[in-house]
């Protein structure tokens, strides 16, 4: 009996370019055992890209540092519920160092594989992990390693609800600015403005900062998608070049046979001349 889950393990475990023909073959075993509704999961699986086959492998590679990159997917999720600043200051300052140190890791796993990852793939699997971090349904599939494509890419926790009674107060309105007393000489300044101005100067960075990182977002968004399309014609590419191997060789099948017939005809002249000459 063929067991589609056991084969999608198995299959995201090999490298790329071996996807494609063991898929194929396992789907091959499954329509011959019957079990067509098995043939067609399996036949329906797709190949990797480079970064999914990395972040797959890293996955695999260390199951208790993926359980740390779900449980620190989890307090950040938390966190934007309960919206809890300082908890979100110390989770996301660990999320930046976690996902450049794993990435790294996968590049580095890669290399041990006999697969060089270039800066721009290791980037992409940043953006897997990142969105592993605020998906949990993507994180469970990439926890298992059988990742078949990125997930979309996370722009924060959007999709993160505050729980309810944690909303933000509204703004109250401005008041008119009420003449202050002047200081007396031995009084200590008053630092009130500074300290509005730079509270103001922090969030304008924040949201310049923001700005910033979906700009970078969308721009990788649409490399993965031009991974994906490159993945796809590599898969055409792969069929076009098992089926020229199957026309050569039957061409060289018909070269063998054409010869054959020219030997025979050769052969058979001779003996008619010989018949003449009797």
């Amino acid at each position: 009996m063929v067991d589609a889950d056991a084969v999608a393990a198995e299959l995201y475990g090999l490298r790329p370019e071996e996807f494609t023909a063991a898929r194929d073959a396992h789907a091959a075993a499954a329509r011959k055992a019957g079990q067509r509704a098995e043939a067609k999961r399996i036949a329906a699986l797709r190949k990797p890209t480079l970064a999914v086959w990395a972040a797959n492998r890293l996955a695999r590679a260390d199951a208790d540092q993926a359980q740390h990159l779900l449980e620190l997917g989890r307090g950040l999720r938390e966190a934007h519920r309960t919206l809890s600043g300082e908890d979100l200051r110390k989770l996301s300052h660990q999320q930046h160092v976690v996902v450049a140190a794993m990435a790294g890791e996968a590049r580095r796993l890669a290399g041990e594989a006999g697969q060089d990852l270039s800066a721009g793939v290791q980037r992409e699997v940043e953006q897997i992990l990142r969105s592993v971090l605020a998906d949990p349904e993507a994180a469970d599939t990439w926890a298992r390693g059988v990742l078949e494509k990125a997930p979309p890419p996370a722009v924060g926790f959007a999709e993160v609800a505050p729980a309810p009674g944690t909303a933000p107060r509204p703004q109250q309105p401005e008041r008119e600015p009420q003449p202050q007393p002047e200081p007396e000489p031995d009084a200590e300044p008053d630092d009130t403005q500074d300290v509005g101005r730079t509270s103001r100067e922090a969030e304008l960075a924040e949201e310049a900062l923001a700005l910033a990182e979906t700009e970078r977002e969308r721009a990788r968004a649409g490399l993965g998608a031009l991974d994906e399309r490159i993945a796809r014609l590599e898969e055409r590419l792969d069929g076009a070049r098992g089926e020229r191997e199957r026309l050569a060789a039957a061409a060289e099948a018909a070269e063998r046979g054409h010869q054959e017939a020219v030997r025979a005809a050769k052969r058979a002249r001779t003996a008619a001349r010989k018949a003449r000459r009797r």
